[in-house]
């Protein structure tokens, strides 16, 4: 399959046009994800509640955490606060742990000429989506019965999630090209993603970031998962827009991360066969 570094729209064009079997290959991987499993697809459900359980009463009641200064802030709001967070952070650490032996579990599509390789990874970003969609409605849920309620700021979400999946699949292309030729990828991801977390801004707010060096703070902030997290907290539970800075940040790395992914997954393919 030709790949165009001159026309940036190639990648989308190229999923659109595989659609049907990128829902198949989604639909399968969440499946195959709860096969045989007693409760199925409802540890999507259970798995973000049970981590939130835990990130709760041990940031939450341990370390007394909080994310704004006001008195009125309950362990209830923050608790509110850190399901936002790892809704996010979730769904992206699922694209990075699954994303490098993608390709290498799959010899027998690797050999077929005309098989659209880069389904494979993809259909892995939308079996995450899935997910982190479920989580997100109970994340709102909460938020709207538990918490101060929702308003009309909490749509700019459109805004903020779709650049972190653009981010998403960028990641698993690129990833899923090098673990073929670099097996220590997938090992190595499970501390990448337990850093992630703590660089995310999931327990903390972003203000904290004053306490650090200067050299620390551009280091975080060129994490574009970090202002994906802020914002998010920001429009869906103080009420308030999003700031435009941030928001061109992530859209701009979004789509980079996505197009780089792509046209590195598409120069190494050739030698996929080669090597598995």
């Amino acid at each position: 399959m030709n790949f165009s570094a001159a026309n940036p729209l190639s990648p989308f064009r190229e999923l659109h046009r595989h659609r049907a079997l990128l829902h198949q290959f989604a639909r399968r991987a969440i499946e195959q994800r709860h096969r045989g499993s007693f409760l199925g697809l409802l540890w999507t459900v259970l798995t973000p509640l049970l981590s939130l359980a835990v990130y709760t009463f041990v940031f939450g009641f341990v370390f007394e955490g909080r994310f704004t200064n006001s008195p009125h802030e309950t362990n209830l709001d923050y608790a509110l606060g850190i399901f936002l967070g790892l809704v996010l952070f979730q769904f992206l650490s699922e694209v990075l742990a699954v994303s490098p032996t993608v390709i290498v579990t799959q010899p027998n599509f690797v050999k077929k000429v005309v098989f659209p390789l880069e389904i494979l990874p993809a259909a892995s970003v939308l079996a995450a989506t899935f997910t982190a969609a479920i989580s997100l409605c109970l994340a709102l849920l909460g938020v709207a019965v538990l918490g101060d309620g929702l308003d009309w700021h909490a749509l700019l979400l459109f805004l903020i999630i779709p650049p972190v999946i653009l981010t998403g699949f960028g990641c698993a292309w690129f990833l899923s090209a090098f673990g073929v030729f670099i097996r220590d990828i997938a090992s190595a991801m499970p501390f990448f993603v337990q850093v992630l977390i703590y660089i995310s801004a999931v327990f903390y707010p972003l203000s904290l970031l004053e306490n650090t060096p200067a050299w620390a703070q551009q280091l975080l902030l060129a994490n574009p998962l970090l202002h994906a997290v802020e914002s998010a907290r920001r429009v869906v539970l103080w009420h308030q827009p999003v700031e435009n800075s941030s928001l061109a940040f992530l859209w701009i790395t979004g789509v980079l991360v996505y197009l780089i992914g792509n046209f590195a997954f598409h120069k190494l393919r050739p030698a996929f066969a080669d090597v598995i």
